[in-house]
């Protein structure tokens, strides 16, 4: 019961922290501050800010890449492959490919701090 707790939790975790730095990929207000110098005062109703419109009417973002929720950006990064290639002249070697990022790939890593190409093992005989 303690590790099914420990797991949502830590789960939870992860994904507020992904959604925090995904913020301007997804529909979701990346400049909080912005919306909060909007507020007349504290008991007032939240609003949005001039960004977080500007990607709700275009469906763009400030880079011009696609807004996503973000069970579609995890769909999209998850298209994102490691190909083993194995040369007919020399089946003993097989070779990593990574295939190529899209450009919203690359700003998402880039926002996550990852570089996917580090974890692209050497190439070795099998």
């Amino acid at each position: 019961m303690r590790a099914h707790v420990f797991l949502c939790v830590l789960a939870f975790y992860v994904e507020w922290h992904l959604r925090r730095r995904l913020a301007p990929l997804l529909f979701e207000d990346d400049d909080r501050e912005g919306a909060q110098a909007r507020r007349k005062s504290p008991v007032a109703p939240a609003s949005v800010s001039e960004s977080a419109k500007s990607k709700a009417d275009t469906k763009l973002t400030s880079g011009g890449l696609s807004v996503h929720s973000f069970t579609t950006l995890l769909a999209d990064l998850a298209t994102l492959t490691l190909n083993e290639v194995a040369i007919p002249a020399r089946r003993a070697y097989r070779i990593p490919l990574m295939s190529e990022p899209t450009p919203l790939q690359s700003r998402a890593f880039e926002l996550m701090g990852i570089d996917p190409t580090k974890f692209v093992p050497s190439p070795s005989p099998a």
